[in-house]
């Protein structure tokens, strides 16, 4: 698949402003076409993550490209056909089958340590 390469105003980089001003315009605009309401769009999101998460423990590089592939499918269900979802989406389904074998190789899945933080609550 070819690299895209970004430009804004002919510059292949942005300054934090104009990023900010790009994302104001796409949120506000394409974006809410593409993808119908906000809200409704994230609370379907929430809801495929709450029962892909049920009864999971860790979470290894292909849940989370398996949950990426789970907003695709959200934003699917709102707005107006985009392409994008599809294909996004079976990318990030084989993005999972790769990250998903590679670890079954390494067979080492370092979990993260976050200090004092698990799973949302605090070790004693």
């Amino acid at each position: 698949m070819p690299v895209r390469a970004h430009y804004f105003k002919g510059r292949a980089t942005m300054t934090a402003k104009e990023v900010l001003e790009t994302a104001l315009e796409v949120v506000g605009g394409e974006r809410a076409s593409t993808h119908g309401s906000m809200l409704e769009n994230h609370e379907n999101i929430a809801r495929l993550w709450n029962a892909y998460l049920y009864n999971k423990g860790e979470l290894a590089a292909s849940d989370v490209a398996s949950m990426m592939e789970l907003l695709k499918i959200a934003r699917r269900k709102l707005g107006s056909l985009n392409r994008d979802d599809y294909v996004d989406g079976a990318g990030y389904a084989a993005v999972a089958y790769e990250c998903a074998e590679a670890g079954e190789k390494r067979n080492d899945q370092i979990p993260l340590d976050f200090g004092n933080v698990v799973f949302g609550s605090v070790k004693p």
